[in-house]
């Protein structure tokens, strides 16, 4: 046969033929790639289109707005229920004593019942023989404009280590 720049026309077409076989295997690798790969970014953008995506960005950025918002709110509801707590009677001080020296056992008492702002009542029941007296006195900021008794502002005290 004939040559081809000093090569043997034989040998030449082998090779090109060799090259061909390789670029269409490489072709066939790449062409399966692709595929798959657009398989995937189908699946990810649910759609084939661009305005999926963006439709779902534009979702996803109005849900958090919308999160940020009940986030805001629920914040300004816990101080508002903070305050309110402040103001409930949540602490408790009981004194018991017995109030006359002629014997018996323990059962007169002093209760405090105060807020943590320190307003409250004192009830006090005094027990004798015969008969039981109940008092209540209004507590303001931890005192009252009545007189109190050492068991009285004991029990006011026990609350403030209650705080």
């Amino acid at each position: 046969m004939g040559e081809l720049f000093g090569l043997n026309a034989e040998y030449v077409m082998l090779v090109c033929f060799a090259c061909i076989i390789v670029l269409f295997i490489f072709l066939l690798i790449v062409s399966i790639r692709l595929s798959s790969l657009r398989k995937r970014y189908t699946k990810m953008i649910n759609g084939s289109s661009a305005e999926n995506m963006e439709q779902l960005l534009m979702d996803m950025q109005n849900a958090i707005n919308e999160q940020k918002a009940e986030s805001v709110k629920a914040s300004a509801n816990i101080t508002t229920i903070r305050q309110l707590m402040m103001k409930m009677t949540s602490n408790i001080g009981i004194r018991r004593y017995n109030a006359f020296n002629e014997g018996g056992s323990d059962l007169s008492f002093t209760l405090a019942m105060l807020n943590e702002e320190q307003d409250g009542v004192i009830l006090t029941g005094i027990h004798s023989r015969e008969q039981m007296y109940v008092y209540a006195k209004p507590i303001q900021k931890g005192q009252s404009t009545y007189t109190l008794s050492p068991e009285e502002k004991e029990a006011i005290t026990q609350t403030l280590k209650q705080s």
